[in-house]
């Protein structure tokens, strides 16, 4: 067991790295585009971690017992020389798993590359097969063979890949059932995720989340599920198997089945803020520390110190109607990633 424990004798295991703010999708539940215009003001690159500042902090997390590493955004892909920082990754002693999170519209073209380098595993967001509903998801920015595309190509490079779907009501619940048979189908797990109330300008409202029993039953109905147990402790879908035992899918259940007691996920953001929940409201910058030349004991020190003081359980508390007194302080989802 790790020394290092915050308030709910949670360990620290798992990081979440945002390499860029930026993305070529206006999902509505992330980044809509009235809000992320052509006018928005993303971050310059001089404010943004560089290789070598991310490289240091992963060095430093693994020393607090950090096994996975997890690269997001924005878009991650979007972000200059990418390979050449999972390699650097890989290269560190303690590092067991490397993943990332993409759209997929650049996978095609990275996939090989991201797998020489030592990724292990994708996540892929794709909401729907549909062209015209999932047009409209992304905010009329990506299509659906291009993100196919990129997974298949993801697979051949040996990839372990699998398949986000958020799931919004009024939006894309028609799906659920098409989407479970074509990864079936394609032997790709598929996750669904329920939607979330991320950030400030998503406009999320309760009415709209599809929850998981509702997600299970549609398919169950369709391609009998059985429930199987985690792969790990803390992990964050709920798994079903199919009773014909080819293949498998899981749901994501923030809003009505929280999973904070067995979290052991901290974030860094683009711009190097340590974030201790994907619904925080403040930010530890260790930007400034590195900048400021403190040496890797002061920036553990401070690590340690935001880690041991967490308790963060936001899912929880929402669901204990206490959300009312956060709501509007919320970090951005494509400033920490999902």
């Amino acid at each position: 067991m790790s020394a290092l424990q915050d308030q709910f004798h949670r360990p620290l295991r798992d990081l979440r790295i945002s390499v860029t703010d930026r993305c070529n999708f206006r999902c509505r539940y992330c980044m809509p585009a009235e809000v992320f215009g052509p006018d928005y003001a993303f971050l310059p690159s001089d404010k943004i971690l560089n290789f070598d500042e991310i490289e240091r902090l992963v060095k430093i997390f693994v020393s607090l017992d950090v096994k996975k590493v997890r690269i997001t955004g924005g878009e991650p892909l979007l972000r200059r020389d990418l390979p050449e920082l999972i390699e650097r990754i890989h290269r560190i002693d303690g590092v067991e798993d490397i993943a990332l999170t993409t759209n997929g519209t650049l996978l095609k073209k990275y996939a090989h590359a991201l797998s020489q380098a030592g990724l292990t595993r994708v996540s892929v967001s794709l909401d729907s097969l549909h062209e015209e509903r999932f047009f409209e998801m992304n905010g009329h920015r990506g299509k659906v063979l291009t993100v196919l595309e990129g997974i298949e190509k993801a697979a051949e490079a040996n990839l372990q890949v699998k398949i986000n779907m958020v799931v919004q009501r009024g939006k894309n619940e028609q799906d659920i059932v098409t989407m479970a048979k074509f990864f079936k189908e394609k032997q790709h797990i598929l996750r669904f995720i329920e939607y979330m109330d991320v950030g400030n300008s998503n406009g999320w409202r309760l009415d709209e989340v599809v929850s998981k029993k509702e997600i299970i039953d549609q398919i169950h109905q369709i391609l009998p599920l059985q429930p199987v147990a985690p792969n790990y402790k803390g992990e964050v879908a709920t798994r079903y198997q199919y009773e014909d035992n080819e293949g498998e899918i899981g749901v994501i259940s923030s809003v009505t089945d929280s999973f904070c007691s067995t979290c052991s996920r901290a974030r860094i953001s683009a711009e190097g803020k340590l974030y201790t929940c994907l619904f925080a409201t403040d930010g530890t910058d260790l930007r400034e520390l590195i900048r400021s030349g403190e040496d890797d004991a002061a920036i553990k020190k401070c690590i340690s110190n935001v880690w041991e003081n967490r308790n963060d359980r936001y899912s929880d508390e929402r669901n204990e109607q206490t959300m009312t007194k956060r709501k509007n302080a919320k970090i951005e989802m494509s400033h920490i990633g999902g």
